[in-house]
């Protein structure tokens, strides 16, 4: 009797497990649908501070160490990567758009990249700690996740010949 007891306890936790699971993929994906990452392709402005912690967790050893010249360059760096997004094909722009938008969102934030704070008040070491989480993790959405945001990054930023000093490119060989 005790067993059956606990079988029903068990069973009736996974249910609830279930159904919690089912309720917060609803709301995400209406989060998403209500608050779209891009708007007209483009980079929407609830996205920008996220993806300006990121680029300065991301790139943070390539940025100038002078906090002009790094927010200067962070700005650049936003700007090129709105400039790239509204060039890919629209069922990319739109994948893409559904990842930026749960980025955003609380429950996404917290869920998806395990950052509790807001973007604008998160730090850089805070953002860089969260990206490491999200690359090591045991679910491949987050893992996903981490190499498409990581991925942006680094190729819009170092698509740029100012930064190619940076890491001792020297540039393309003429032929």
């Amino acid at each position: 009797m005790v067993q059956h007891s606990f079988a029903m306890q068990r069973r009736r936790f996974l249910q609830l497990g279930l159904g919690a699971a089912l309720v917060m993929a609803v709301v995400g994906g209406a989060v998403v649908w209500l608050r779209p990452g891009l708007q007209a392709g483009r980079i929407a402005p609830a996205v920008r501070s996220a993806l300006t912690r990121l680029s300065e967790a991301i790139l943070d050893r390539s940025l100038p160490a002078d906090a002009s010249a790094r927010a200067s360059a962070v700005a650049a760096q936003i700007d090129r990567l709105d400039t790239f997004i509204a060039g890919l094909p629209a069922a990319t722009r739109d994948e893409l758009s559904q990842l930026l938008g749960l980025l955003v969102a609380p429950p996404g934030r917290r869920l998806l990249v395990g950052l509790s704070t807001d973007w604008p008040q998160a730090t850089v070491e805070e953002v860089r700690d969260a990206l490491q989480d999200m690359r090591l993790s045991s679910l491949s959405l987050r893992q996903q996740a981490y190499h498409a945001l990581r991925d942006l990054t680094n190729g819009t930023y170092f698509s740029e010949p100012q930064a190619w000093a940076g890491i001792g490119y020297p540039g393309p060989v003429d032929l």
